[in-house]
C-alpha cells in the first residue's frame, strides 16, 4: 500500500437511505481526485449495502458499532480528529435531524458531534419528509452553523414519485466537498470564525406597475463574493439578496428581496444578531408613491411623469445604532470618487466605505474585477485591481481589523 500521509482524508459518513448504494461511486470518485475515503456507516445503512464492500474499495476498516473496536476506546474522537472533511451521503432525514438537534445516541452522530472539521450534508429522502417544516428548520439550524449542504435533486424516487429529494448525482457531491476542502486549507480559513456577518448584495427593483420598475444595473457579484469569502474565512452568514439572475452561495442563509423596504426591513430584523455588516447593494434611492396595481396602458394612461419618495435609508439608519458593530457600505461613482466616498462616510456614520468607480471598464456592475479603494477616516488605501473573490478577502480583511 502506499504512502498516503500527504492524502486528504474525507470521511464517508452512509446512512440507511435506498441511495446508500452510490456511496460506492462517491468514494471511487474521491479516490480518484486524490483523497484518502475512509467510511463509517449506521447500523441501518449496512442493510442497504454491506460494509465488506466498502472496506474492498478503501483497504480501510469500516466503522459501524460504537463498541465494536476494542483496540479504540474512543472510536468516535479519532474518527472526528483524523477526518479533514466529513461527508454525509446521503444523509437521511433522521441524521439531519440529530445533528440540528446535538443527538449523539451511536457512532455516527456521537462523531458529527465531535469533529471539528467541515460537514457536507447531501439530504435524500422522500418529498414529504424533504418539505416537512422539522426537514427544513433543520436544515436551516445546520447551514448556520456552516454546515455545508448539496441540494437534493428532482427525479424517480423509490416511492415512485418523480419529485424532489434523490441524492445528488455523485459528481456534484464530490465537486462540492473539494470545493469545502480547498476552502478550509486556505490561511484564512478560521480568521472570522466566531463572527456573524450580515451582507446586502444585488439591486432593489421598485414598481412601477406589476410589469415596469425602477431599478440599476447592479448584478450582485461583489455581494455574493463577499458572502462566500466571509463563509470560507469561518463566519456564520447572512445573505440579503436583491432580485439577480445568479445564485446564493451554498452554505448561507439567504433572504431573497425584491424592494428597498424588503430589504430595509430584512436588514432590520438580522442587525442585532450580527458582529459585521457589510452594505454591498445597489439599493434605489427612490420608490414609485403610488404604483399601479394593474400595468399601465401606454395609450389609455400615458405615463407623463412617477411621483416618487425617497427609500429608507439602510445604511445610515444602522450605522447611528451600529454600538461595537463594525459597518462598511459601498460607494460607487463616476467621477471625483474619493471626495464622494469621504462625503458618504461622513454622512453616513459607519466604520469605512469600499469605494469603486464603475466608469471603468474593469471595474463595476456586471464586471468580474474591481479598482477599489478602502477609506475610514484615517484616509483613503488605494488596493490593486483585483478579481471581485480577491476584493472581497481584501475587503473582510480590513473589516476584521477595525
Amino acid at each position: 500500500m502506499s504512502d498516503r500521509t500527504d492524502e486528504p482524508c474525507v470521511l464517508v459518513c452512509v446512512t440507511g437511505c435506498i441511495a446508500a448504494y452510490k456511496a460506492c461511486e462517491i468514494v471511487r470518485l474521491l479516490q480518484k481526485r486524490g483523497c484518502r475515503a475512509k467510511v463509517l456507516m449506521t447500523e441501518h445503512a449496512t442493510k442497504f449495502v454491506g460494509p465488506t464492500t466498502f472496506r474492498s474499495l478503501t483497504h480501510e476498516k469500516v466503522a459501524v458499532g460504537l463498541f465494536d473496536d476494542p483496540e479504540d476506546p474512543i472510536h468516535h474522537i479519532s474518527l472526528a480528529q483524523e477526518a479533514d472533511v466529513v461527508l454525509v451521503a446521503p444523509a437521511t432525514a433522521n441524521i439531519l435531524a440529530k445533528m440540528a438537534h446535538g443527538i449523539a445516541d451511536d457512532l455516527m452522530s456521537t462523531t458529527l458531534l465531535a469533529t471539528p472539521s467541515p460537514i457536507v450534508v447531501t439530504p435524500a429522502m422522500n418529498v414529504g419528509m424533504w418539505e416537512a417544516p422539522a426537514t427544513q428548520e433543520n436544515l436551516e439550524t445546520l447551514r448556520r452553523r456552516g454546515v455545508n449542504v448539496v441540494e437534493p435533486g428532482e427525479g424517480y424516487l423509490a416511492c415512485g414519485d418523480v419529485a424532489k429529494g434523490r441524492l445528488a448525482e455523485p459528481e456534484q457531491i464530490v465537486e462540492a466537498t473539494l470545493d469545502v476542502l480547498a476552502r478550509s486549507s486556505s490561511p484564512d480559513a478560521k480568521l472570522l470564525a466566531g463572527e456573524r456577518v450580515l451582507i446586502t448584495a444585488g439591486p432593489t427593483h421598485e414598481p412601477i406597475d406589476p410589469v415596469r420598475y425602477i431599478g440599476n444595473r447592479s448584478s450582485g457579484k461583489m455581494g455574493i463574493a463577499l458572502a462566500e469569502a466571509a463563509r470560507d474565512m469561518g463566519a456564520q452568514v447572512t445573505l440579503v439578496l436583491g432580485p439577480t439572475s445568479l445564485e446564493p452561495p451554498r452554505g448561507v442563509t439567504c433572504i431573497p428581496v425584491e424592494t428597498a423596504q424588503q430589504m430595509h426591513d430584512a436588514v432590520i430584523d438580522a442587525f442585532d444578531a450580527s458582529t459585521i455588516v457589510i452594505c454591498a447593494a445597489a439599493v434605489a434611492d427612490y420608490t414609485p408613491a403610488h404604483p399601479a396595481d394593474h400595468k399601465l396602458k401606454k395609450s389609455a394612461e400615458p405615463l407623463d411623469s412617477v411621483e416618487l419618495v425617497q427609500t429608507p435609508d439602510i445604511l445610515g439608519e444602522i450605522s447611528a445604532h451600529k454600538g461595537g458593530r463594525r459597518v462598511i457600505g459601498f460607494a460607487a461613482e463616476t467621477d471625483r470618487l474619493l471626495e464622494h466616498a469621504q462625503a458618504k462616510l461622513e454622512r453616513k456614520g459607519c466604520d469605512a466605505i469600499v469605494a469603486n468607480d464603475v466608469s471603468r471598464a474593469d471595474s463595476g456592475f456586471g464586471s468580474d474585477t474591481d479598482k477599489a479603494w478602502w477609506v475610514t477616516s484615517d484616509g483613503a488605501e488605494e488596493l490593486p485591481t483585483l478579481a471581485k473573490a480577491d476584493l472581497a478577502r481584501a475587503v473582510l480583511r480590513r473589516a476584521y481589523d477595525l
